[in-house]
Formats: structure tokens, sequence, C-alpha cells
């Protein structure tokens, strides 16, 4: 009778701990086909830039995009020269959000003035993001549009519409995938 109580008792405690051991070692979630889209963008990207509107300019530098730990998410680092020829940095992070089904961008920049958040959607291989802000008081539409052109080159262009008027391109830029 002692033993069988023994027993119970043993099994009682030991296989919950089993149990929840097991549930311990469950894989991680794998990212999905939209989460890999992303892998484009990973690597050492050299581009070279023009601004269209004044103050007009050339600038260029270099983009390393590598996967966060998880593979959920890539992070890129910008360094070169701006228009005015002083030192261009950015950090950037971007995602996939499978509740809204977009991808969100985070961006910083040296000059403080560059904290962007945008929502970008991918059709072929066509990104594109809308924003608002203004020009000179007025209010401004802008339109961002990456095209993958091969798999080791792609160009961006800005375009924005001040107070309801016409498209202008505002940035044309090339890059170029070195490694």
């Amino acid at each position: 009778m002692k033993r069988s109580v023994l027993i119970v008792l043993l099994l009682t405690l030991v296989v919950p701990c089993l149990a929840f051991g097991q549930a311990q070692t469950a894989p991680p979630p794998k990212p999905g086909p939209e989460v890999q889209r992303l892998g484009y963008f990973v690597g050492t990207w050299k581009y070279v830039g023009k601004v269209l509107t004044d103050p007009k300019g050339t600038y260029e530098g270099t983009q390393t995009w590598e996967w966060f730990p998880g593979g959920f998410s890539v992070v890129g680092k910008a360094e070169g020269t701006g228009v005015s020829g002083g030192p261009q940095n950015e950090l950037m992070i971007m995602g996939y959000s499978n509740t809204d089904k977009f991808y969100p961008s985070y961006t910083v920049s040296r000059s403080g003035a560059g904290r962007t958040v945008r929502k970008w959607s991918v059709n072929g291989s066509v990104w594109t993001c809308e924003a608002e802000s203004t020009v000179d008081g007025k209010p401004a539409k802008y339109r961002y549009t990456t095209t993958e052109d091969s798999p080791a080159a792609w160009t961006y262009k800005v375009e924005r519409s001040v107070e309801g008027g016409p498209w202008t391109q505002t940035i044309d830029l090339k890059a170029t995938k070195v490694k």
C-alpha cells in the first residue's frame, strides 16, 4: 500500500514537470512569406541620389541591411554625404504587420529631424507608401516608391503634391548591391 501511494505521489509530481519542460522546448514561430519578402533588402547597397527641388544637389552613401534576431524584421544603417556635403546617417527598421497587412518602417536620422514612421505595401516588385506633411506652411502629400529593378539594383523616388496640385518628383535615387 505504501508503495502504491509513493508511485501515485511521484507520478503526480513528475508528469506535470515533464509536460512543463516540453512546453518550454516548443519551436519558436517562423516568419511567413510576407516577412521573408524583406530579405530582398538584406546586404550592402551603394546609392547615389539627386534632390530635384531646392536646395538641389546630390548625395551618396551606403546602406547595410541585416535580419534582426528572430527573423521577423530587418535593420538597416545608412551612411553617406547629404546635399550640403555634410555627413548623413540613418537607422532604419522594417517589419510586417500580420494584423494590418502592411510593412511598417521606422527611420531615425542623425539630425533628429528625420524621425519617420511609414506604412509600406508591395505589389510585385514595387514598394509604395504615402504620407502627409507641409511645404512652406501648405498641406502636402508625399508618395514614396521603391522599385526592385533586379536582385542587385533598386530605384527610389519621392513625389509630392502641394495643396492638391500636380505631382512633382523631388528625389531620384539608384542603389546597387555590393555584397
